[in-house]
């Protein structure tokens, strides 16, 4: 790969989202170099550096097109890291590969060679989402219960400074409903709307109103009613229920988006941004996906990856050009992936595909079609029918039982709601104004709750 920036690797991904029982996976992540892409079989493409076999395709040969991974099937989340993967599958069990100087493979064999295929991590089982930082990976259990390995400088949370060969639980945190990871800390969501941090905090990262590093989590100070998080190199980045962004840590490249390039150990909100349904951190640059489709970017723009036809560094967020209809953003070291609603797959910046570097987005060309899963508490068995469906986005909705003071919501393909109403008569016409793509319809009403697929052509 050319244009390699040798700065600290990360990664910052946020794996899977679990918020008002809707669940929504991430189909594909980026590391510092690699990205990974989940297809809709459950198979997994790699694509990248591959000096350490983090690709998990069993030599240290890069790929400039994306290649299968090793004998990996019934994958439903990925996390890249700095040079390693992780790979969960249905069953709940882990798998890893690439660099293991830290043990962040999780096997415990005390072995820190590389692995050039993915090995399963070591007594890890009943998982249901995953993360990985630089040199470093977390685990979240179906009890809300996070387990860490790696190198650990605190990021870790287990509170000590030792590296860890094997998983070790943070003790400390219940209730877990998220986890990401950046360059030396880490960041936790809990399901009731708080965020705890650990790890480096020279610059404020883990907003706590302090700049003291810490090997236990931390609450991070002023922040409630948080639904996701994102940790990029040295900075983090929260969205709220309401739909704004606040922001804490290293700033000297605008990656906070507000308008200086300060520092802040408090997370402060990003005034310009409204109606943001997902984050998502680069090493120190920040995308914002926007109810209506858009994306916007800000921070470090050495290498094009904010997509506004530039290489200048911005301290606001400002619109990245020439893409629209987006429902799920990835980002690497000096990179950002779109994708939207169509399923295709597109991206800015350096390592996107090619060994160009693109300052406007191309379009990922060789990729299988991308996994989703999307279900909700409640059962898809029942009367509901949708007609026409397909449909130009203009359908009704029937029913054996009564249908007013039915509640409804759609959400596409990853999940993001982008309609909802309330039904107040009968035979109701419902004009969502929605493009063309695969959508799903959720319904509640005092009698039953589902959900069907919808098509709009």
């Amino acid at each position: 790969m050319k244009n390699r920036f040798t700065s600290l690797k990360f990664l910052l991904v946020f794996v899977i989202l679990f918020s008002n029982g809707i669940i929504k996976s991430q189909s594909f992540t980026g590391g510092s170099y690699h990205s990974l892409f989940i297809c809709n079989n459950n198979t997994v493409q790699a694509l990248g550096d591959n000096n350490y076999g983090q690709l998990g395709i069993g030599s240290e040969e890069n790929a400039d097109i994306p290649t299968q991974v090793n004998d990996l099937t019934d994958v439903i989340a990925i996390s890249a890291g700095g040079d390693h993967s992780l790979f969960l599958k249905s069953d709940g069990t882990v798998w890893a590969s690439g660099d293991n100087s830290y043990g962040q493979l999780g096997n415990g064999s005390g072995n820190t060679e590389p692995s050039l295929v993915p090995i399963q991590v070591n007594a890890m089982n009943q998982v249901k989402a995953i993360a990985t930082g630089d040199y470093f990976s977390f685990f979240l259990k179906q009890d809300s219960t996070v387990w860490a390995c790696g190198e650990n400088s605190g990021q870790l949370g287990v509170g000590n400074s030792t590296d860890q060969i094997l998983p070790t639980q943070v003790s400390t945190l219940t209730g877990v409903i998220a986890i990401s990871g950046g360059s030396y800390f880490s960041l936790f969501l809990k399901a009731d709307g708080t965020v705890w941090s650990t790890g480096d905090n020279i610059f404020g990262q883990l907003g706590d109103e302090t700049n003291t590093d810490k090997i236990t989590p931390v609450q991070v100070q002023g922040l409630t009613n948080v639904k996701e998080i994102s940790c990029g190199g040295n900075h983090s980045l929260f969205l709220k229920q309401d739909g704004t962004v606040w922001s804490c840590g290293l700033n000297t490249q605008g990656q906070l988006g507000i308008n200086t390039n300060e520092n802040s150990n408090v997370p402060f909100q990003i005034s310009v941004l409204q109606d943001i349904v997902a984050i998502q951190a680069g090493y120190a640059h920040s995308l914002f996906l926007k109810q209506n489709g858009t994306v916007w970017a800000c921070g470090r723009n050495l290498y094009g990856q904010l997509g506004d036809g530039t290489t200048s560094n911005r301290d606001i967020p400002t619109q990245v050009g020439g893409i629209s209809e987006v429902t799920l953003l990835g980002a690497g070291e000096n990179y950002s992936i779109f994708l939207k609603n169509d399923g295709q797959v597109w991206g800015c910046g350096v390592n996107v595909g090619s060994d160009t570097v693109d300052s406007t987005v191309v379009n990922f060309n060789g990729l299988c079609d991308l996994y989703v899963r999307i279900s909700e508490s409640g059962s898809n068995n029942n009367p509901l029918i949708i007609y026409p469906n397909p449909s130009n986005g203009i359908f009704k909705l029937k029913n054996e039982q009564q249908l007013l003071n039915t509640e409804i919501k759609i959400l596409n393909a990853v999940g993001n709601l982008v309609y909802q109403s309330k039904l107040s008569q009968v035979d109701q016409p419902i004009n969502t104004g929605l493009s063309s793509g695969i959508y799903f319809l959720f319904f509640k009403n005092d009698k039953e709750t589902g959900y069907k697929k919808l098509l709009i052509e």
